[in-house]
Parts: C-alpha cells; structure tokens; sequence
C-alpha cells in the first residue's frame, strides 16, 4: 500500500497565527489536473506547508495527455489555448517560450478551431463526391447567421419560444431548415445536400461543446460562455508543458499518485469519533508502515479537532483541516453518492445532475504518404441520407457515422502525414469498446468511401483518446444542458458546509475545476483560474484571521 507522507506541523510558519494558532492547517487536494496544481501551487506561494494532492491515476495532468510521435506531440485531450488576451494558460505559455514554433498556421482565430487555418476543408459527401466550395461558403455563411442567434437569447435577454424547447440543436435546425427551403434560387437537390450539411454542422458543434447532440444544449444559456479575445494556440512541444511548469514547484513528496480516494467523510461530529478510533486501532494492527504519519498519537485529529477524513481506495485515512475537490463532473455524477459523507445537499446533487458532460473523443490516423491534397486542411463526412433526420442517433454498430471529420495535421515537416479524427457522444464510448484493428478499418472504409478512393490503404498507425471509459475521468467536459444554468456551475463551486452552518468549522469541502466556472467551463483556463479561486478562499480567511 502507498501511504502519502503528510508534512510535519511547524510553530513558527507564516499561519502560525491562523484559524489554529499551534499548527498548519491540513490540505489535501484532490486531482492533479490543471485545476488541482494551480490550488496547489497557490497555497504553497501563499505559506501553506501541509498540503497534500492525491491523484487517482499514475501521472499529473488531468485531460491534458501529450504523446510523443517522432518529431511532433500528439494531443489526446486538451490541444488548444482559446484566446489570448487576459488568459493565464496563454500567459503562462508565452512567458516560458512555449510558443515560439507555433506557426501562423497554428494561430487559428476560426470559432471551430482546426489545425491549421491554412488551406480549404472538403465537403465529401457518402457517394464519393465533393461539394463545390461555393456552395459550402454559402451554407457556412447562413449557419454563422443562424449560430449568432444562439447567443442572443443569453446576452439580449431574449426570451425563447416553446417551439425550440430551449435547444440550441432544434432552434438551429429548424431555423436553418425554413431558410433553405424557401431560398427561390436552389434547386432541389442543392437544398438537400445543404439540408445533409446541417447535420454534419451539427454533429462537428457537439464535438466541440462535447455534448451527444446539440438538441441537449440549452439555447437560453448558450451565449453565457465567453470567448476570451485573441486567437486559437497550438503548443508545439505538447500541452503537457503547461502541466510541467504548474507542477515545477510543487515539491514530489507533495503529489501522491495512484491514490485514488473512496469517501470523503467531512463535518465531523462527536458520534463518529468511536467508529474512526476503532477503524485507526485495526489499521494500526494491520498496516506496518512506519511512513504513515496521518496516524502519529499527537498528531490525532480527532484530538485536533480536524474535522474531515479522507478516506482512500488503499484502505489509508487522511485528516484534513480542508479538501479541495477537483474531480471532473462526469467522476461527481458516477461518485457522488458514495463519495461523500454526509451525502452532498440537495441543491448541490441537483446542479450535478442538471449540467452535462459528454466524451469527445480522437482518432490519430498516420500513413506513409498523404492520399489528399496539398490544400486540403480537412475531410468533412456529409451523409446525403440523413438530409431529413430530426435527431442523429445510431444504433452501436453504426457508431462509425458520428464521425464528423478528420482534420489534417500541419505542417507535415512536423506530424508527417496524420490525420485526426472527431467523435463524441455514446458513439465515441462504442468506438472505446472497439481494438484498434477495428476503428483503424472502419476509419480506412469511411475515408475510401468519401473520398471516392478505394486504393486509400490503411494507416501504419493509429492512436486514440478513451476519456469516457477512463474511470478518473468519464467524459470529456462539461456544457450547460437543457435545464440546467450558469448558477448550477456556481451552486456546484459553493463550499461546504455553507455560510449559514454557523456552528461548523468553515470551508471544510472546497470544489474546483472547469465545470465549476460559470463563464469559462470546458476549457483550460477555466481550470486553472477555478483552481486558483478556492486555493485564494482558504488564503484570505487565514489571511483575515491573521490580521
């Protein structure tokens, strides 16, 4: 069993003089993803010397995972920098020099970011044939329309008709669909093939807001996230560095891997201190690890008067003064019920099951020679037959046709010839269950068969994402759902026990991560500032009962 070594308490540290006079302040993080080690990092900065992360899985990261593949880095899960101007992950990157090779390519200010900005993407539609630019430029242009109206509802305080069902997938569909019926100029079979271009519209936004469809996505919320100014980055060198220079000062001792945690048993009262003593008394008999100092005599927090255990999967108990929460959504709403002792408030259950998560998944094809075009930035799949479809669900052994595209790596000089392709919903969770022999055929199959070529051979290699089978993660991230708002992001984010449980000691149970910041969920940045935001609620009021 690993036991995490907790640092010994100091009489003359900077808190010294805090919430407890005689000692630090005890803890335990958990999750070193970005939100976990900005916390983490904010603590350490601000003089706090007992802290802990326990990380379920074997490395630090979170949903940033880079794969090295010769000369260039793949990214699994987060890829881009969304915005310059104000944000901390850019700054980050570009105060260390991690932005140095990005090309201008890479510098994609499009709203559905790509590799590269370079070039033109092919509409291939199934019966092997392209769609003529200019007709893709036209449908483009009416679903910008149309996507701008999303936004209204939130910003303009518009109020939404029934006939949408608070959809951003029904409104923009049916919207779209009344524009193209009644343009006079189209013939009937270019109103279809744009009808067939909705849909795999459609399928490429649910990707990017991971979520099954855009039928889910609530269009009265829609507008509440905010793009921050500037363009769409590429990191060169991997994602990961950003994770590197997060947990640069944060010393080894302090981040226990494989570490997953079972329940965290918060708001201690005097009833449940005979059950831990005798849960302490039978570990103590078991466990011959003189390394577990949670279980030093003077240091029982029983007698302390700490009032949370954290309980892990190894059987190891951990007193904490505070924990901080950095589980994705996906993890709460599997976990929440047995995660916690006592259980979670109502209101707080309710904003975890109201808010979505989805898994979007990748798919890394690489071929020995390019078999597309030296302009082609990306292969779009447009199904004809699904032209007049209301909702896009498949049964599993189709899972293949939520596949939206496969973008094009660039330069080439860097990845060589790579594609990348795009899945989410339940179809990527079947796409999961599938070995690799299966997904690289039925990828080569798609691809043969859309792009009218049937000499494409198969990749000599091919890597893929698995973020909603990954039991520390399960799904992606988060999107405001249908019936669900920003205030369940910040009903989420509230400590426990809240404000008015004047008799419980204060911040016992802090939450953190991108689905707990209302403007900035699903992205990076939103991560890291909401990891940041707890770690600052535990330095102001030590720093407020200092003063």
């Amino acid at each position: 069993m690993q036991s995490c070594e907790i640092s010994s308490d100091s009489t003359d540290d900077p808190l010294s003089s805090g919430l407890r006079s005689h000692r630090q302040p005890r803890i335990v993080v958990i999750g070193a993803g970005l939100a976990g080690l900005a916390a983490t990092r904010v603590l350490l900065k601000n003089g706090f010397t007992d802290v802990t992360v326990l990380e379920a899985s074997d490395h630090v990261g979170g949903r940033v995972q880079s794969v090295n593949n010769g000369k260039a880095t793949l990214e699994l899960g987060a890829t881009w920098i969304h915005g310059a101007n104000g944000n901390p992950v850019y700054h980050l990157a570009e105060e260390n020099g991690l932005l140095e090779h990005t090309t201008d390519g890479e510098r994609s200010v499009g709203r559905i970011s790509l590799y590269t900005k370079n070039g033109v993407a092919h509409y291939q539609t199934n019966v092997g044939k392209r769609i003529p630019k200019d007709l893709v430029e036209e449908f483009s242009d009416l679903y910008n329309e149309v996507y701008e109206l999303t936004q209204e509802f939130f910003q303009n305080g518009k109020p939404v008709c029934a006939e949408s069902q608070n959809s951003v997938g029904v409104f923009t569909r049916d919207l779209v669909r009344k524009r193209i019926m009644v343009d006079p100029d189209d013939s009937e079979s270019t109103k279809k093939l744009k009808l067939s271009m909705l849909q795999q519209y459609l399928k490429v936004e649910s990707c990017e807001s991971s979520s099954p469809s855009m039928d889910e996505v609530s269009l009265s919320e829609f507008g509440e996230w905010t793009e921050i100014p500037g363009a769409h980055y590429v990191i060169p060198e991997g994602f990961m560095k950003i994770v590197d220079l997060l947990a640069r000062d944060i010393p080894s001792k302090t981040i226990c891997l494989c570490k997953p945690v079972r329940c965290i048993h918060w708001n201690y009262s005097a009833q449940h201190r005979e059950v831990i003593g005798k849960s302490r008394d039978t570990k103590r008999d078991s466990d011959h690890n003189d390394n577990n100092h949670g279980y030093q005599q003077n240091n029982d927090p029983l007698i302390l008067g700490q009032p949370i255990w954290v309980e892990c999967e190894d059987e190891e108990w951990i007193p904490a003064d505070h924990v901080i929460v950095t589980a994705s959504l996906g993890v709460l709403k599997q976990n929440h019920e047995v995660m916690f002792s006592p259980s979670l408030p109502e209101d707080k259950v309710l904003a975890i099951e109201k808010l979505g998560i989805s898994t979007t998944d990748k798919i890394f094809l690489e071929f020995e020679e390019p078999f597309w075009s030296p302009e082609c930035n990306s292969i779009q799949f447009v199904w004809e037959d699904e032209a007049q479809l209301e909702q896009l669900a498949y049964p599993e052994e189709l899972w293949y046709k939520k596949i939206c595209s496969f973008d094009v790596l660039y330069p080439p000089e860097r990845y060589g010839y790579m594609l990348s392709g795009w899945i989410c919903g339940q179809e990527a969770l079947q796409m999961e269950r599938c070995d690799d022999e299966t997904v690289a055929e039925t990828c080569t199959e798609l691809l043969r068969r859309f792009t009218g070529n049937p000499d494409i051979p198969k990749p000599r290699r091919i890597l893929r994402s698995s973020w909603g089978s990954n039991p520390y993660i399960r799904g992606s991230y988060s999107f405001t759902r249908v019936g669900s708002s920003g205030e369940d992001c910040e009903r989420l984010a509230m400590p426990l026990p809240y404000a008015n449980s004047t008799k419980a000691p204060p911040l016992q149970v802090l939450f953190a991560g991108e689905a707990t910041h209302r403007k900035y969920y699903s992205t990076t940045h939103g991560a890291l500032l909401s990891g940041q935001r707890e770690a600052t609620r535990l330095v102001e009021v030590y720093q407020d009962h200092r003063a």
